[in-house]
């Protein structure tokens, strides 16, 4: 029977119909929030099949075992140096109960709650602005490493800067220090398990994070990336911040130029609860190789936090981590408290500007009870439909009073928060949806006027170097571009 025009358009009806059924049936069956279910249905209906293909790369969520995993790891650390903590933070015995402490208390209770943050005090930090000065520097303390380096990150690519750390790490395992190293394999996409064959010769050990497929072809995913970058050093010595280890950070990419991005350089005790963090990825990620697990030495075992001192060098700090394994949203819900109780200034950098509906809500209420908001984001894509997103929201906030700059000098990827010479955030989470929900996360929550300070002083002199947007800016845009921007405004829970 010859093929008419009616019985392929019947054909093509019946196809879209189990389209839609499959769509439904597939979003529905998993757990998520009401925006990231909307926003895959429309994928899944307006592209039939296409979207399927995009919902198996990109909407696979983590199975039911990957998360009872990570939540046990996370069950065998939680007690062991939290529950007194808890218990000394709500007599205040941790942090003066004085109103000119009341901000820092309060945050500091709630992200212990949310993420058992335990709280520390001995902590003398460094900023780094620059990826060369951060990078020296870190090799130096790897060559002067003595017992153990625990390092994690979501790019370690084999290029130059990749070669001349694993050197390092190379250098250290040949002393006989303990070396391990976790890395997110879709984020150092192109480099091979065999770059750190020979570290492994060496004593060291190597594996990427357990959210990597098993099988890529069967269980194909590029959601849920181990976004942290961690390093510790001998227990005392930590890193934390934006920086991945890849030449691109050095401002050596053609296509970005220099990279602007921000990390701390932590000597105290937030460096062991870095390696808490660290334990808890590492033993996860074993259950698929045949890697030991990371058993705390007698010293870790024999932690004691310290109370708060006169000494006006020590930083206070709290290591927050969020992600995927649990429903807390600890980094968001800092984020939505820091930027409630600021008073008087409120600066955010971020290279990406998607923030869920609670965090854009706490900025326009900031903005409008006279506290001077500003956000800086790129003035570059590096990825087009999250960038169209980002201008969306740039625009609407700087309707709101919120004053929003894009940075020129480069790319910016600094992820920072900063509020009333007080209280910052730094660490790996961006101001979107990805980084409070899909990824894994970890910052560091500071309580320090000098660091607060220093870090504004960066944003200010960032500023010399951006440019603001205003509505007038936003107005001008063609019509086209303004469509981009508010259709990715649609895929904003899923980018």
């Amino acid at each position: 029977m010859a093929l008419t025009w009616d019985v392929v358009r019947r054909i093509i009806e019946v196809l879209w119909l189990i389209n839609d059924g499959f769509a439904i049936w597939t979003v529905f069956r998993s757990r998520r929030d009401i925006a990231s279910t909307w926003a895959w249905l429309l994928v899944l209906t307006v592209f039939p099949y296409i979207g399927f293909v995009a919902y198996l790369i990109v909407g696979r969520q983590l199975s039911h075992d990957d998360i009872f995993t990570m939540q046990h790891e996370a069950q065998v650390v939680r007690d062991k140096f939290l529950k007194k903590q808890a218990r000394l933070l709500k007599k205040h015995k941790l942090l003066p109960e004085s109103s000119r402490h009341m901000m820092e208390r309060m945050l500091a209770t709630s992200l212990l709650d949310n993420s058992e943050a335990a709280l520390t005090f001995d902590n003398h930090v460094r900023l780094f602005v620059d990826g060369k000065e951060k990078f020296d520097q870190l090799i130096k303390d790897i060559d002067a490493a003595k017992t153990v380096i625990s390092l994690e990150y979501y790019t370690f690519y084999s290029d130059n800067l990749g070669k001349r750390v694993l050197a390092a790490l190379e250098r250290a395992a040949e002393r006989g220090v303990k070396v391990r190293v976790l890395y997110d394999a879709s984020g150092s996409r192109g480099t091979r398990p065999q770059f750190f064959d020979h570290l492994r010769e060496l004593g060291g050990e190597a594996q990427p994070f357990v959210s990597a497929p098993a099988h890529w072809f069967m269980t194909p995913r590029l959601n849920y990336h181990l976004h942290r970058k961690i390093v510790v050093i001998d227990h005392q010595i930590g890193y934390i911040g934006g920086f991945n280890i890849g030449d691109q950070y050095l401002g050596l990419s053609p296509k970005f130029g220099y990279w602007r991005d921000t990390h701390l350089r932590v000597d105290g005790q937030a460096a062991l609860m870095m390696e808490v963090r660290f334990i808890m990825d590492w033993n996860t990620s074993c259950r698929r190789s045949d890697l030991p697990l990371y058993t705390p030495e007698e010293e870790f075992r024999k932690f004691k936090l310290h109370t708060a001192s006169d000494n006006p060098d020590e930083v206070a700090m709290q290591i927050v981590s969020s992600g995927p394994d649990n429903s807390e949203f600890a980094i968001r819900r800092g984020y939505q408290q820091l930027i409630g109780e600021a008073r008087h200034y409120l600066y955010i950098q971020s290279p990406y500007l998607i923030p869920e509906p609670p965090v854009l809500e706490a900025l326009v209420i900031a903005a409008k009870s006279g506290v001077d908001v500003r956000v800086m984001f790129p003035s570059m894509p590096d990825h087009p439909f999250v960038y169209r997103a980002s201008e969306y929201y740039a625009k609407f906030l700087a309707k709101q009073g919120v004053r929003v700059y894009k940075y020129d000098n480069g790319f910016i990827h600094a992820k920072t928060m900063v509020t009333d010479d007080k209280i910052a955030s730094v660490g790996s989470a961006n101001m979107d949806y990805r980084s409070f929900s899909l990824n894994f996360e970890v910052n560091a929550f500071t309580y320090h006027h000098g660091l607060a300070k220093e870090l504004r002083e960066s944003f200010e002199e960032d500023l010399k170097q951006s440019t603001e947007v205003t509505p007038e800016y936003f107005a001008a845009q063609t019509n086209w571009h303004k469509f981009k921007q508010y259709f990715s405004r649609l895929l904003s829970p899923i980018l």
